[in-house]
């Protein structure tokens, strides 16, 4: 229970009805969740207004309306709140109704295109093990400490992610690492909240279904260094040419990390194999067990963000050779008879270049790479053939077949992707849509060295379709026919 005032101090509000002085229970932005006393924030979302539910949620209990437009009708025992934008109101009450976690943690954000799992989770895993207790927010799943949640989404919503910091100050926690979306910067889900720090990945063509334009995408990234404190830190890696734009407006302390421009941060890459990587980090030789060059940026990442956090660089490399790779992230399979599958996360077109660029400077002449991938149903599909081209001219045998197809077609998407491929390699595509199939085919096809590349779906444990997941583990599947097939 809070009193109304007390959390409205940060908030810039443009009209008052009703008693501001007054107790309310929680805070609801959905009126299907509405309980009696509580706030309800009428967001614009974008596939429905909030405003259209006030009415029914002073039916069901609101006691206090926060909202851009106050209804021409006016209920005299509800307090009505009139802002300039919702979504940023909610992220200040949000973080004020649980006493301001994100100031009682070093929290980091991690955004970009790609590699912001990977990076958040081998941060929170790091300073675990370097003897600190910590948070994290990722795609695969949450953690408070040790205590795991399962994630519904990359980036909670403002109340979510603040009961979550809150519930990891009264844990003990001293770190949060947390994936910092495009989608959760453009809506204002982590408005109110303070960061130690943010580090930006890479940014490549991605959610334009969403942002419109590629402009727009790297506006919505930019906009969270932009709001970054001055006590914190900006760390971008120099390799991507957008870098400068995303802190070319920063208060905070600007630092880069590259392998192949001057930086800050360097590293190398000394040897690779499919079971680790040999790499030189500040001058530094550790071996880790991560695979490939967009996995050095990576490591690299952690490594710079956690000597911006205070830790000695002895220390941080150590621990990062006892890491390993995170799930459905390059996570390799290896049959009785000597084929290597590797299961990757890798659903746009530059995460799928990044992962069989690795398998190529690996493998030998005489290893063929068989590839099996998909496109998500229902989102940019301007990724699709791009996708199959990319797989085309970097192996020796794709299998196109479904993702998480959703409300499409599957064998709709499948041809979509085909017009990627020219002519002359469309001879080394098949095209499987059940991906129980495709998987299976990819192994039939394999001979003892080949690498079978199970693309797009990484860590998850579903697939959807037409509005229903089914259980489906791409790890699971191909751990399943290598004790068919080969044992």
């Amino acid at each position: 229970m809070r009193i109304l005032s007390e959390i409205l101090q940060s908030v810039s509000i443009k009209k008052v009805i009703g008693n501001v002085e007054i107790p309310f229970t929680s805070i609801v932005f959905d009126s299907r969740k509405v309980n009696r006393g509580c706030l309800f924030v009428a967001v614009k979302g974008t596939l429905s207004d909030g405003h259209k539910y006030i009415s029914l949620a002073i039916e069901n209990g609101a006691a206090v309306i926060i909202c851009e437009i106050i209804p021409t009708e006016i209920n005299k025992a509800i307090t009505y709140i009139q802002v300039e934008d919702s979504s940023k109101t909610l992220g200040l009450i949000a973080s004020a109704f649980y006493n301001y976690p994100s100031h009682k943690l070093k929290l980091v954000g991690i955004t970009g295109t790609n590699g912001k799992t990977t990076t958040a989770t081998v941060l929170y895993l790091m300073v675990r093990r370097l003897g600190f207790r910590a948070g994290l927010l990722s795609t695969v799943r949450n953690y408070v400490d040790d205590f795991m949640i399962e994630a519904t989404h990359t980036t909670p919503d403002a109340v979510e992610i603040n009961k979550l910091l809150n519930d990891m100050v009264n844990a003990g926690c001293e770190y949060c690492f947390m994936e910092v979306s495009s989608h959760a910067i453009n809506q204002e889900r982590i408005s109110g909240l303070r960061f130690a720090g943010g580090l930006f990945t890479n940014i490549t063509h991605d959610h334009l279904d969403y942002h419109k334009t590629f402009a727009e995408y790297i506006k919505a990234k930019k906009k969270f260094f932009d709001e970054l404190n001055p006590e914190g830190f900006a760390l971008v890696n120099a390799d991507d040419k957008n870098s400068g734009i995303m802190v070319q407006n920063t208060k905070a302390k600007t630092k880069t990390f590259a392998l192949q421009s001057m930086a800050d941060f360097r590293a190398k890459i000394i040897e690779n194999h499919f079971d680790g990587s040999l790499l030189s980090i500040d001058n530094r030789d550790v071996w880790t067990f991560f695979v490939g060059r967009f996995n050095a940026y990576n490591l690299l990442g952690v490594y710079a963000s956690l000597y911006m956090l205070g830790f000695n660089k002895d220390e941080i490399l150590t621990a990062l050779s006892e890491m390993k790779p995170v799930e459905g992230r390059f996570e390799s399979f290896r049959s009785p008879n000597g084929i290597t599958a590797i299961v990757d996360y890798a659903h746009t077109p530059d995460a799928l270049l990044n992962v069989l660029n690795a398998i190529n400077q690996i493998r030998n002449d005489d290893q063929n790479v068989i590839t099996v991938v998909g496109a998500g149903g229902d989102r940019d599909k301007t990724k699709r053939p791009e996708m199959a081209k990319i797989a085309a001219l970097n192996s020796n045998k794709v299998i196109l077949t479904s993702d998480n197809p959703r409300s499409e077609n599957p064998v709709t998407i499948i041809e979509e992707m085909k017009a990627g491929v020219d002519t002359v390699n469309m001879k080394n595509v098949l095209a499987i849509t059940d991906r129980k199939e495709a998987i299976r085919t990819a192994c039939l096809l394999a001979k003892t060295g080949d690498v079978i590349l199970i693309a797009g779906k990484g860590h998850e444990t579903y697939q959807e379709i037409n509005g229903v997941k089914h259980h489906f583990d791409d790890r699971e599947i191909i751990n399943q026919l290598f004790n068919e097939l080969y044992n």
